[in-house]
């Protein structure tokens, strides 16, 4: 980011306090005292116990939240509503099963009201870029996993946003599948370099794709505990980056931060089951 140029996400003091509408007197408050940003085109990811707040960072910075205290810039602006300036890509597969795959990518175009040829040359434009080029008549059911992920990273990108929040988008895909969309995605970004907030349990995956890994606290009233740099190289593949000395010296000085916090959030899970 550039000197004396506002990031595109700046999340202040944000908290999130959610009230239960048959006992209003039950509060839980899921994020407190938050401070985040993700600069323009940098590549943020976050990282946390189950349960402690991630996504619900990502709904805030999105606009389908109002935080209950705190504020959220987008490239310097005050947030209000739905932020148009993001695309986002969640973990469920976001596609409509009726819709072939270019006609899921071409969705967003023809709502925005862009014209029916364009919108088609766009699609299959980006179903090309994402390896999908002959298979755009293909409905979701039709396709493999991967592919309904690739399909819906072209559904996102094909929108041109300027930030790209995703949450936990590769979860589900085999070990090999997930390499291969994670290296898609980061060769997508070098190209475009847009501003990314990554939502992962996989601290493997955040230190392989990201430039700074941010770690949050365990639940209730999670907070960030820790912010990593992480200085290696790019162009990285996911796979090979995974075996260098860097990689391991990372991963061991997050492991310290978060290792504690997962134990306390896995404490809490089997506490809410007894």
């Amino acid at each position: 980011m550039a000197e004396g140029e506002a990031p595109a996400i700046r999340l202040r003091d944000v908290a999130c306090t959610f009230v239960s509408p048959d006992a209003p007197e039950q509060r839980y408050t899921a994020v407190a005292d938050v401070g985040l940003t993700v600069g323009a085109g940098e590549f943020v990811s976050v990282v946390g116990p189950t349960g402690c707040g991630k996504s619900t960072l990502l709904n805030v910075a999105a606009g389908l939240l109002e935080p209950s205290r705190g504020d959220v810039e987008i490239f310097g602006e005050r947030l209000a509503g739905i932020n148009r300036r993001a695309g986002y890509m969640f973990q469920a597969d976001s596609l409509m099963p009726w819709r072939t795959a270019q006609a899921n990518v071409l969705a967003g175009l023809q709502f925005r009201g862009v014209p029916e040829a364009e919108a088609r040359e766009r699609a299959d434009a980006w179903l090309r870029r994402v390896g999908l080029g002959g298979f755009g008549d293909r409905y979701p059911h039709q396709m493999s996993g991967g592919m309904r992920k690739r399909t819906s990273l072209a559904q996102t990108l094909v929108l041109d946003p300027d930030i790209i929040l995703m949450d936990e988008p590769f979860s589900a895909l085999d070990i090999q599948t997930r390499q291969l969309m994670e290296n898609e995605l980061l060769e997508l970004w070098q190209s475009k370099r847009k501003a990314v907030l990554f939502i992962t349990h996989d601290l493997d995956e955040a230190i392989a794709m990201s430039d700074r890994v941010v770690v949050l606290s365990a639940g209730p009233a999670s907070h960030p505990i820790g912010e990593f740099t992480i200085d290696i190289p790019r162009p990285r593949d996911v796979a090979e980056v995974k075996s260098t000395p860097r990689f391991l010296e990372l991963h061991a000085a997050i492991w310290r931060v978060l290792r504690d916090e997962v134990l306390e959030g896995y404490r809490q899970q089997l506490q809410a089951r007894a």
